[in-house]
């Protein structure tokens, strides 16, 4: 299993001094949150018509398909500003998009499929003679769900693994680096904290930041990936 690395170059620092970076920081994230927004605005514009009922989960899963190739653009970009040969965060997140929206919608698509199946379950629990310990079953099996796919969205954005492989190390590293899987079991818990206690706009606002901490979060799976399973020149 081998594949050349994506988004490599030389690293460069914008700007001269503490406030020249810190401009140019806060301009990436400025941007990349942007592009985020409008790569996701047609899912998003459909939900907003949806009512927050299970019979629903179906039509949700279908508003959420842009979100899985955004995010990986996201991260891609988010990456990319310390490769860059200059100040642009918008060519690092369309080329990303370019790269990973196939591989991403290969691993995202199934994953929302799999979500509804769980969602559905859940809403049926008590009825239909269905027993209440299910529940619990699927709450972990929509939890490992929502890590492994975190795993392969991370895995087909820096990587041009075959799908099958991506899937494979994506399920492998759930317990190769259980300190990365608890730090996305946390983000993850954080994320459903913010859309349940504000609105999915607020969460929607902050994704940049979000991205940032999952990807600083799975800084050690990127370079094992790196180290065990690419060829380098």
């Amino acid at each position: 299993m081998s594949s050349g690395r994506r988004g490599d170059g030389e690293r460069r620092e914008f700007g001269e001094g503490v406030l020249g970076r810190a401009t140019a920081l806060v301009y990436w994230h400025l941007i990349v949150e942007l592009l985020l927004v409008v790569a996701v605005l047609p899912g998003v514009l459909g939900s907003l018509l949806l009512e927050r009922t299970p019979g629903n989960a179906v039509l949700f899963a279908l508003c959420l398909v842009p979100v899985g190739p955004a995010v990986s653009a996201g991260l891609f970009a988010l990456r990319d500003r310390t490769r860059a040969e200059g100040l642009t965060p918008a060519s690092s997140f369309w080329r990303g998009y370019r790269l990973n929206w196939a591989d991403a919608l290969r691993v995202w698509v199934p994953a929302l499929a799999a979500g509804v199946v769980v969602v559905l379950g859940l809403a049926n629990v008590g009825v239909g003679g269905v027993p209440g310990w299910y529940a619990g079953v699927l709450v972990v099996v929509g939890a490992g769900l929502a890590l492994w796919t975190m795993n392969a969205l991370v895995i087909v954005s820096f990587f041009g693994f075959r799908t099958r492989d991506s899937v494979r190390l994506a399920a492998h590293y759930l317990g190769a680096r259980p300190l990365v899987t608890l730090g996305t079991l946390s983000l993850l818990v954080l994320a459903g904290g913010i859309v349940v206690l504000t609105t999915e706009a607020v969460f929607a606002l902050l994704a940049v930041v979000w991205l940032a901490l999952v990807l600083r979060n799975a800084a050690a799976l990127v370079a094992d990936v790196e180290r065990r399973f690419t060829a380098r020149a």
